[in-house]
């Protein structure tokens, strides 16, 4: 597999990671910002642990080494927590994702602004059919959200767009630090509106899962594929968080999605699967050595 390859897998795995947030907030019985606390002490711990597995003595040095782009990605990436559960306790889910639907073409955006990088047509073209999907799946859901909401909901995917440009413009930056450290300051702006001292063993054991599968996982595959994918791209795969996690209540608690979820997520993993093609497609077509016949005819004309 090449770097691109594996950098959209990694990338759709954090996708599948992410999408089980739905799962764990159904299966726990606390308030948000309890399960904030604890979810970003486990993710942040996680994903600690794997950069020192990782780095060996090298770890401290790896974290001194993240500089300003690193701090900057852990701003990013802790605030868009935060404001991204805030979003849902005053707006409707629909507008929320939504408008996180949006997040190729930010990046793109962002990217093109700050950095002068350009996305191929097919990749745009691929994010445009995928937020049509998202719209078709919220088509059936109430969408009188109000304006404090919807402007969470915005500042949440402008941040998470600014973090995934950030992380592939410094690839050569370890990133890691700084996604374990968003994890934390996620915990540290929960704690105040926290209870921590009255989960049980059992929601204890529950939260632990959520953080370590669906936060740090996710921040895990997330910050390791958009070194190796674009920023765009990365915000593309990413979409597929929205289908499975349909699809993961479906299963557990056998909610049966309308046809417009079903629908929508045909569409959003269509567009994936065809920026996938269409980019080996290309690579394929860079790659491949000229007709002999037309080296043949060169040759002669410039012989």
């Amino acid at each position: 597999m090449d770097r691109r390859g594996l950098g959209l897998a990694l990338c759709a795995g954090a996708a599948a990671a992410y999408s089980t947030a739905g799962y764990f907030t159904r299966l726990i019985p606390l308030d948000v910002w309890t399960i904030l606390f604890w979810r970003g002490l486990f993710a942040g711990g996680f994903v600690a642990a794997c950069f020192v597995w990782q780095q060996g003595r090298g770890a401290v040095g790896g974290i001194r080494a993240t500089g300003w782009p690193g701090l900057l990605a852990t701003a990013c990436s802790g605030l868009a927590t935060i404001l991204f559960i805030n979003a849902f306790r005053l707006t409707s889910v629909a507008d929320v994702v939504i408008i996180f639907a949006t997040a190729p073409f930010l990046t793109a955006a962002i990217a093109r602004v700050w950095f002068g990088t350009r996305q191929s047509g097919a990749t745009l073209v691929a994010s445009a059919a995928a937020l049509v999907g998202v719209v078709v799946m919220m088509s059936g859901a109430s969408m009188q959200g109000h304006l404090a909401g919807d402007l969470l909901a915005v500042g949440m995917t402008v941040l998470m767009a600014t973090m995934m440009v950030i992380i592939r413009q410094y690839r050569q930056t370890p990133m890691l630090p700084a996604a374990s450290a968003s994890a934390f300051l996620c915990a540290l702006l929960a704690l105040p509106l926290a209870a921590p001292l009255s989960v049980t063993s059992g929601e204890m054991a529950e939260l632990a899962l959520f953080g370590v599968t669906q936060f740090g996982m996710g921040l895990l595959l997330l910050t390791l594929g958009t070194r190796l994918v674009s920023a765009t791209e990365s915000a593309l795969m990413n979409t597929l968080e929205v289908p499975l996690a349909a699809l993961w209540v479906w299963l557990a608690f056998n909610e049966v999605p309308p046809w417009s979820t079903l629908a929508g997520g045909a569409v959003v993993v269509a567009s994936v699967i065809g920026n996938v093609v269409l980019g080996e497609a290309r690579r394929t077509a860079r790659t491949s050595p000229l007709p002999l016949c037309g080296r043949g005819r060169f040759a002669k004309r410039t012989g």
